[in-house]
């Protein structure tokens, strides 16, 4: 992990003991989070979706670590000794609850002041398997187990650049609250990145809006309300559980489905195995291809950054869905 840490030496910690720096510190305003030795707002963020935000809308004035390594599938990420405290340690951790319950439990036990749940700053629905009202046209799908949810809500906020917008928007309120020293560089960044996500969502109504079908098949049901952004249909082979192993009766109705809905392609993710996905597609002779929920940003990827890799899954939807 590149864990960008400021450590200050004993010796100047017993000088600013001396000095009564200490005392001072634990009395400062709940509105202003203390910064590391360089002036920066230390942040610790859960995941890269997280971080990407941390870093756009901090910029020069934060110093963001991630607890989630690139490459690393992180619903099932365990939290060290060392990561835990280096949360103790830091000004702020931005992260997005339901989706790593390891993290979650760390944050929350943690002192550090300034804590920032990304699902409060959106709306969050559930989703299963079935998105978008296709359940209607297939109703031999009724009374199957569609949930795989995380407590009930879908976590994938990220993956709709709108919601994404809101989280943007908060956590730049949340920055300025906790650094009022350069609220307004948090402002200005915040607004820029939310024109950033306004201007993917068009790229996104305008690339979906005309295709030959609605209906695309994943691995794990991530891309829900990008689904539901855009009127597509998501079919997950194993529901919001990555790791998950789908029933020989799931493999079955996508077949079925595949078949009458002129679906093209199964797509498969970087982080996890693509051996399910692989198998569908054999079996229904299909194509498969990427659809990244941009969960980390490997060498894998299909870009360098959040909005590159959302605009590669947008080419990807656009061909496997036969766009005009």
């Amino acid at each position: 992990m590149n864990v960008r840490r400021h450590l200050i030496p004993r010796t100047a910690l017993a000088a600013a003991a001396a000095l009564g720096l200490a005392t001072l510190s634990a009395c400062a305003s709940d509105d202003a989070a203390a910064t590391n030795n360089k002036g920066k707002l230390d942040v610790v963020a859960s995941f890269y979706p997280m971080q990407y935000l941390a870093e756009q809308i901090g910029g020069k004035h934060v110093e963001v670590t991630t607890l989630t390594e690139p490459g690393q599938e992180p619903h099932d990420l365990e939290i060290s000794a060392k990561q835990r405290a280096q949360l103790e340690e830091s000004d702020a951790a931005l992260y997005l609850k339901g989706l790593q319950p390891n993290v979650d439990e760390a944050i929350s036990q943690s002192a550090i002041k300034t804590k920032i749940d990304a699902t409060t700053l959106t709306s969050l629905e559930k989703h299963g398997t079935e998105v978008g009202g296709h359940a209607e046209e297939h109703d031999e799908h009724e009374g199957h187990d569609h949930g795989h949810d995380h407590g009930g809500k879908d976590p994938h906020i990220w993956l709709d650049p709108v919601r994404f917008g809101e989280v943007a928007e908060g956590v730049g309120k949340a920055f300025a609250k906790a650094d009022p020293k350069h609220r307004a560089t948090y402002e200005k960044n915040t607004e820029a990145l939310v024109k950033k996500l306004k201007g993917l969502d068009t790229e996104f109504r305008n690339g979906l809006k005309d295709t030959k079908s609605k209906v695309f098949i994943t691995t794990h049901a991530a891309f829900g309300y990008l689904a539901e952004r855009y009127g597509l249909t998501e079919e997950a082979i194993s529901g919001l559980d990555p790791e998950g192993e789908p029933s020989a009766n799931r493999v079955r109705e996508l077949q079925k489905m595949a078949k009458a809905d002129g679906v093209t392609t199964v797509f498969y993710e970087t982080l996890v195995s693509d051996k399910t996905a692989r198998t569908l597609a054999d079996d229904t002779k299909l194509k498969t291809d990427v659809l990244d929920p941009i969960e980390g940003i490997t060498e894998k990827s299909r870009g360098d950054d959040y909005v590159q890799v959302m605009r590669s899954n947008l080419k990807s939807l656009r061909t496997a869905l036969g766009a005009e």
